[in-house]
């Protein structure tokens, strides 16, 4: 998983696609940390990409590093409602605390499930990273 993580803070920007009933919908996000050997992700209970996660967990997460590198991540979101794993993302992205604290009842974390991780590039074969 840590070559997933790393992978995405280096690309500095990831997308996710969510589906909203048969319409896909991609938005780019930042803040990524690992907690309990789970990648984690942070939005508000007030967007519609909450809605749509809890409505279908399945995703898909894209992030290109350089020129020549992309990964593509495939899996089933999960929400961690617990405090520990809030204030874990907190302490990985202190930006956050910005606009969110571990209490506010608006600031809550996925984590990423059943994940299949594959890097591609223009000049090598695709690399499974999980």
């Amino acid at each position: 998983m840590s070559a997933v993580l790393d992978y995405l803070k280096e690309s500095g920007v990831f997308y996710l696609s969510t589906m909203d009933g048969n319409q896909p919908r991609v938005r780019p996000f930042g803040a990524v940390c690992e907690f309990e050997g789970k990648l984690y992700f942070i939005t508000a209970k007030t967007k519609n990409v909450y809605k749509q996660l809890l409505e279908n967990p399945r995703v898909e997460i894209s992030a290109m590093k350089g020129q020549d590198s992309w990964i593509r991540l495939d899996g089933e979101v999960k929400m961690d409602d617990r405090r520990e794993a809030r204030a874990a993302m907190l302490e990985a992205v202190p930006v956050l605390k910005n606009m969110y604290n571990a209490d506010d009842g608006v600031m809550t974390v996925f984590y990423l499930d059943n994940i299949k991780a594959t890097e591609y590039s223009f000049t090598s074969e695709p690399k499974e990273l999980a």
